[in-house]
C-alpha cells in the first residue's frame, strides 16, 4: 500500500516494514499506527546487528525514543501533524489450534495484537513485507497490504534509451551541426536519455545520439574501448558513454545476467583509475548475504568472508585481464592479483560502506536489486567530490524475501534519478554470454 491520509483506519505495522524504512512511521501521519509489543521485542534482537538491518532498527528506535518524549507511548502519542502512535500489548487469548504453539512465535503475537484490536471494532489494516504473514492474517479475517511507499512501476520502468523513426533531413542535420535542437514528434525527453534515429525514407540508415540538457541532442561519436573491452551492441554503447562521461555521478544499469552490466562497469573504473587517473580508487561491492543476514553469520575472517561472495566480481577482472585472447592462463592470474594487491583497488561489503566517506572514488554496487532503497540512499549519501556511483542489478533477480521487482533499491533509484542531469540509465535486452545462457534467461 501507498501510505495516505486514512483517519479511519488503524494500521498495524510488522516489524520489517520499520526495517525496510525507518521512516515508515512518518509515513502515516494523520492516522493511528500500532506497533505490537511484539515488534518492539524483534527489533531489540535486531539492534546490535552491524549490517543495515541493524542500522535500520536503531533509526527507528531513536525515532521511537523521541516519539516517547512527547507522551506515553502505551496510550498514544500524537503525530506532529494529526493522527497518533500507540504500543499495544493487549492480544486476543486464543489464536485458532494450527498456530498454537508455532515456532513463528513472535509473528503469532503481532497477528494477535491485530485480532484485538479488530473486535474492539477498529478498523484494522495489517502493513507487512512478509507475504507469507500477510496471507495468515487474511485468513484470519484481517484486512492485509504490503508496504510499497517506494515502489516503481515496473512494467514501465524507464530504461534510458528509446528508437524514433525520423526524417533523413534530420539525421544529416545531427551529423553536420553536431547537435539537433528538437526533432519533430519526439517530445519528453529526459537528461541523458539515448536514441536509435531511424529513417524514414531509408530504413538502413540510422544514427545514435543522447539528449543533454542544455544542448540538445548530439550523435554518438566515439566509441570507448576502455581496458580494451569492444561494446557488443547499442545498449552496450550507451552504457559505455554514460560509463566514461566524467560529468555523470551515478549511472544504473539494468539487465539479466550475461548482458554485460557488471563488466563493463569494472572495464571503465579501471580503465580511468590504472590508466586515466580520473578516480584514485576502484572500490567494488555488493550485498554480502541478500537475505539480510549479518556477515559474522559467515565463516572464516572478513578477507574470506568476502571472497565467498565475490567470486563473480574477480571472474570478470579475469576476464578483463584476458580481453585479447593471447595470454596464458598464469598470466591472467597474475596480473588479476596484481590489480587486487594494488592500492588503487578495494573489495568491500555494502555493510560496511556506512559511515564512511568517500572522496574521488569509482563504485561498483554489483547485485543492487537486493538491496532496499532505505539502503540505496544510504551509500549514496556516501559519495564525496568526485565520485561516481554504478549500480548494477536485475529486478527480476532478487533473494531478499522482502524485496520484489518493484519494491528493490534499484528500481526505485532508476525512477527518482531518471529526471536528473547528473545520472544515468541503460536496460539491456541483450545477452552477450553465450547461447546457453541466452536460452536459460529466455526459456527458464
Amino acid at each position: 500500500m501507498n501510505p495516505a491520509p486514512r483517519s479511519s483506519k488503524t494500521f498495524v505495522l510488522d516489524t520489517n516494514v520499520l526495517i525496510h524504512d525507518p521512516e515508515s512511521l512518518t509515513r502515516f501521519e494523520r492516522s493511528k499506527v500500532v506497533l505490537p509489543l511484539a515488534v518492539i521485542e524483534e527489533l531489540d534482537s535486531f539492534k546490535r546487528l552491524n549490517d543495515e538491518r541493524g542500522f535500520a532498527v536503531r533509526q527507528a528506535a531513536r525515532q521511537l525514543d523521541r516519539l516517547r518524549a512527547k507522551g506515553k507511548l502505551s496510550q498514544g502519542v500524537a503525530f506532529e501533524h494529526g493522527g497518533s502512535i500507540v504500543i499495544e500489548h493487549r492480544r486476543v487469548e486464543r489464536l485458532p489450534s494450527q498456530l498454537e504453539g508455532s515456532s513463528a512465535k513472535k509473528d503469532n503475537d503481532i497477528l494477535a495484537t491485530a485480532l484485538f484490536l479488530k473486535e474492539k471494532g477498529e478498523n484494522v489494516v495489517f502493513i507487512s513485507k512478509d507475504m507469507n504473514l500477510r496471507i495468515k492474517a487474511e485468513i484470519l479475517g484481517l484486512e492485509t497490504e504490503d508496504y510499497e511507499r517506494e515502489k516503481a512501476p515496473i512494467q514501465g520502468l524507464y530504461k534510458g534509451w528509446r528508437e524514433v523513426t525520423v526524417s533523413q533531413a534530420d539525421i544529416d542535420k545531427l551529423f553536420k551541426e553536431h547537435k539537433l535542437a528538437e526533432i519533430a514528434g519526439v517530445a519528453d525527453l529526459r537528461p541523458n536519455e539515448f536514441l536509435i534515429l531511424k529513417s524514414v525514407e531509408n530504413p538502413s540508415a540510422s544514427a545514435l545520439a543522447r539528449f543533454k540538457a542544455g544542448q540538445g541532442l548530439v550523435p554518438l561519436q566515439a566509441q570507448h574501448k576502455p581496458w580494451g573491452v569492444k561494446p557488443l551492441n547499442v545498449q552496450q554503447r550507451f552504457a559505455l558513454d554514460l560509463l566514461m562521461d566524467k560529468d555523470i555521478s551515478l549511472v544504473t544499469l539494468i539487465g539479466v545476467p550475461g548482458s554485460g552490466k557488471t563488466l563493463l562497469a569494472l572495464a571503465a573504473g579501471l580503465e580511468q583509475v590504472f590508466e586515466s587517473r580520473l578516480y584514485r580508487r576502484l572500490l567494488i561491492s555488493r550485498p554480502v548475504v541478500p537475505v539480510g543476514r549479518d556477515i559474522g553469520f559467515l565463516p572464516g575472517s572478513k578477507e574470506e568472508k568476502l571472497s565467498t561472495w565475490m567470486g563473480a566480481v574477480k571472474d570478470n577482472i579475469e576476464f578483463l585481464c584476458d580481453s585479447t585472447g593471447q595470454v596464458t592462463q598464469d598470466e591472467v592470474l597474475a596480473e588479476a592479483t596484481d590489480i587486487f594487491d594494488s592500492e588503487k583497488i578495494e573489495v568491500e561489503a555494502v555493510s560496511f560502506l556506512r559511515g564512511r566517506s568517500l572522496p574521488r572514488m569509482y563504485i561498483v554496487i554489483d547485485d543492487s536489486q537486493n538491496l532496499t532503497p532505505h539502503e540505496v540512499k544510504t551509500i549514496i549519501s556516501r559519495a564525496g567530490e568526485g565520485t561516481k556511483v554504478v549500480l548494477t542489478g536485475d529486478p527480476y533477480q532478487i533473494d531478499n524475501p522482502y524485496l520484489d521487482a518493484a519494491s528493490n533499491g534499484l528500481s526505485n533509484l532508476v525512477e527518482r534519478f531518471k529526471d536528473q542531469k547528473v545520472a544515468g540509465t541503460v536496460k539491456f535486452d541483450k545477452i552477450e554470454r553465450s547461447g546457453l545462457a541466452a536460452l536459460a534467461s529466455e526459456l527458464l
